[in-house]
């Protein structure tokens, strides 16, 4: 098993930047790719990006694309997501996921959850 745990969230001002950490413990041995989602008061989870184990490819939700990227350190087990020019309705609880799959694939299911941290934008 691998277990996630977040940080890096708070409050930040429309335009301003975080970088959300994702450190992952126990089996990490295996490989396995990760994901950031997020998910707003009265909304259903969004996947936000996601990445290979190897790192070499990676995805992103529209709304973020050239504003966000994630990557990884596997000399660590911590995954990252750099969040830029952010904006109020970026505010959301983000989750930091993994699945363990080889060392190219996104899979399409994520096993392992991290508790979530807040990220809050105002105007």
């Amino acid at each position: 098993q691998v277990q996630l745990v977040e940080s890096g969230g708070g409050l930040v001002q429309a335009g301003g930047s975080l970088r959300l950490s994702c450190a992952a413990s126990g089996h990490t041995s295996t490989t396995y790719a990760s994901a950031w989602f997020r998910q707003a008061p009265g909304n259903e989870r969004e996947s936000v990006a996601s990445i290979t184990w190897s790192g070499g490819t990676t995805r992103y939700a529209d709304s973020v694309k050239g504003r966000f990227t994630i990557s990884r350190d596997n000399t660590k087990n911590t995954v990252y997501l750099q969040m830029n020019s952010l904006k109020p309705e970026d505010t959301a609880v983000y989750y930091c996921a993994a699945a363990y799959s080889r060392s190219y694939y996104i899979p399409p299911d994520y096993t392992y959850w991290g508790q979530g941290t807040q990220v809050t934008v105002s105007s």
